[in-house]
């Protein structure tokens, strides 16, 4: 089934140049040039992936990024041509899954893609397993209807959240390197943005422990990584 994207931005030429290239690869392009109109059809529509570009006008990136979240999960690819760290970094924090600098090449947002598509995908035809749900003292994950919950509460986290945990919570104990998670749960190199992985943890531990800051689920290896354990 063909991948249907958002593609948001107020410079018409990129839209349209983003939107040639992915219809050559049989995605289905749908285009919003301000933020308001961006968070309409995000209500109106099930997007596979929405290229969210930072400044837009009406609403920005941020802003509409942050209001999607409050009713879906859809992964979120911010575009911003600003090159401060963060501002990258804001982005993650509200929400956004990943994000490009601009300029950019095609192939790189193609690639950005395509790995978010090559895990959600896995995650929906992969039946060599039996429905995997795993119960770690209040916590409870669905891994097949990608469900998190807390003392029978649900957690909403995002793609990119639900895919770092899930690593972390299958293996128990192991201990996962941030280029570890970049590697597994973006799929693609990610040089010199490893604070990204970071970002996501803190993220988690907002969402799932209840003191975040001395966590009970997700622990820190200083000088090493991250893992699981309860």
């Amino acid at each position: 089934m063909a991948k249907k994207i958002l593609v948001v931005d107020d410079e018409r030429l990129i839209v349209k140049g983003i939107r040639f290239s992915l219809e050559q690869d049989d995605m289905i392009v749908d285009s919003a040039y301000d933020g308001e109109q961006a968070l309409e059809k995000a209500r109106e529509n099930d997007y596979d992936i929405i290229l969210l570009d930072l400044m837009l006008p009406k609403m920005d990136g941020l802003e509409v990024c942050q209001q999607i979240r409050e009713f879906s999960n859809v992964p979120i690819i911010m575009l911003t041509a600003k090159g401060e760290d963060m501002d990258k970094i804001m982005g993650l924090e509200y929400g956004a899954d990943d994000y490009i600098t601009k300029p950019f090449n095609i192939l790189e947002v193609k690639a950005r893609l395509k790995a978010i598509m090559r895990r959600t995908s896995t995650k929906k035809t992969d039946e060599s397993d039996d429905k995997k749900i795993v119960q770690a003292g209040e916590l409870a994950m669905d891994c097949d209807a990608r469900r998190v919950s807390v003392a029978g509460q649900d957690i909403n986290l995002t793609a990119k959240e639900f895919d770092v945990l899930e690593i972390l919570v299958l293996n128990p104990n192991k201990v996962f390197s941030r280029e570890n998670l970049l590697n597994l749960v973006w799929g693609y190199e990610y040089p010199g943005d490893v604070r990204t992985v970071d970002v996501h943890i803190r993220r988690l531990r907002e969402k799932i422990e209840d003191n975040p800051s001395d966590p009970k689920y997700v622990h820190t290896k200083w000088g090493v990584g991250y893992y699981f354990q309860h």
